[in-house]
């Protein structure tokens, strides 16, 4: 037994733990090294039943006093269990349904939860466009819903009729499977297969519902889309969604929303993204243009020497707060220079004009200081690319 490490080293606790703070460290050893959690792994494996055999010991009363008074000597010779100790005749199955109830499924200490229960969620979706995001809007969607049947009043049975109480699961709606294992018995707890988790069965159906309770019919809703919401964000509506089980209230809708793309505008977050259009002589001159805004055209004034691709911000024309519509975020609007195109003899001249007013590029040479003939030559290339252009 020399090779044997302390149990309580093994838990890492002290001799003198209690034991709430045994079952504590037990606790946290056996989730980390539990094969469920660690599927193949060898040494996992090992530390687990190691913990598994320390707590086994130290958790029981006479084999605590035992194991401190004896040490591992007090188990020899037991053979049934990991390193010779023996855990045949032990039920496990409180200490694990207790520690491992998450894991397993359900422990012996678990009870069915046969109460009202809240219905299931329900889930659609809207198309809106960029405005309506930006603004808030009214919907109206066409969903089946069911509802409580008339007849049989939710019951399911034929009216003069009474469901059953089933009798796999006495009433309770879940069933209790136990099994044997290393560790001892372990309790599993589902849905009762035959009645569904209702606890009842319905031997004559009611002839309208057909023994569900529930009678499914297309029904108009309409959604409120607040100022501001998102792209993939979703409108709950409440109560509208599947009805609940053994009264309880139903579910919710949760209606998401798809917000179309828009030709001109990009949004991120609260602020909006656009382009516009300025001609070389406003960009050059400076002048007042027109820019398209989601609240309509505004005005802004270009200063003289805007280069393209220059950013500016108008204040408060974004998209609001989904807490406050009266805060707003901003429009950022990249100006961009647009090259003519299509330009008539008189402007080509004027156009020139301006060139050798201006620094005269269209005649600049790029040759050496002093290579004159070369000079010339590309003088003359020059010369004939502007014949060209006057030709156009």
């Amino acid at each position: 037994m020399a090779d044997k490490r302390d149990y309580y080293d093994v838990l890492g606790v002290q001799k003198t733990a209690g034991d709430a703070e045994i079952k504590k460290a037990f606790r946290v050893l056996a989730k980390k090294y539990h094969p469920d959690m660690n599927p193949g792994d060898a040494e996992a494996e090992k530390k687990f039943k190691e913990a598994q055999e320390a707590y086994a010991v130290l958790s029981d009363p006479d084999k605590r006093r035992q194991y401190d008074q004896f040490g591992h000597a007090a188990f020899e010779g037991g053979g049934g269990g990991a390193g010779g100790f023996d855990f045949s005749g032990m039920d496990m199955g409180d200490i694990f349904g207790d520690i491992f109830g998450d894991l397993f499924g359900g422990g012996s200490r678990r009870r069915a939860n046969d109460g009202p229960m809240k219905g299931a969620n329900l889930r659609t979706s809207v198309r809106i466009t960029f405005e309506e995001a930006v603004f808030g809007c009214e919907k109206e969607i066409e969903m089946v819903l069911k509802d409580e049947c008339k007849t049989c009043r939710g019951s399911g049975a034929k009216p003069g009729t009474s469901p059953e109480t089933c009798a796999k699961c006495g009433g309770k709606g879940k069933v209790v499977y136990s099994q044997q294992s290393f560790f001892g018995t372990v309790q599993n707890v589902q849905t009762c297969p035959e009645c569904g988790g209702t606890g009842k069965i319905v031997k004559e159906k009611c002839s309208d519902c057909r023994g569900t309770g529930y009678i499914a019919s297309k029904k108009k809703i309409q959604v409120s889309i607040p100022a501001g919401i998102d792209n993939g964000q979703s409108v709950r509506i409440r109560e509208k969604g599947e009805p609940g089980v053994n009264g309880g209230p139903r579910g919710d809708l949760l209606v998401e929303v798809v917000v179309s793309r828009h030709p001109v505008f990009q949004r991120q977050d609260m602020n909006i993204y656009s382009t516009a259009p300025i001609t070389y002589a406003q960009a050059a001159l400076g002048g007042e243009i027109r820019i398209n805004t989601v609240d309509g055209d505004v005005l802004y004034d270009v200063k003289p020497g805007t280069q393209t691709d220059t950013r500016i911000r108008l204040k408060g024309k974004g998209v609001p707060s989904l807490r406050n519509k009266a805060v707003r975020g901003d429009q950022y609007v990249t100006l961009v220079v647009q090259v003519p195109t299509n330009l008539n003899g008189d402007a080509k001249e004027a156009l020139r004009r301006f060139d050798e007013l201006s620094g005269n590029s269209l005649n600049r040479s790029f040759t050496k200081e002093g290579d004159k003939d070369k000079g010339k030559k590309k003088k003359g290339l020059k010369e004939k690319l502007k014949e060209t252009f006057e030709d156009i």
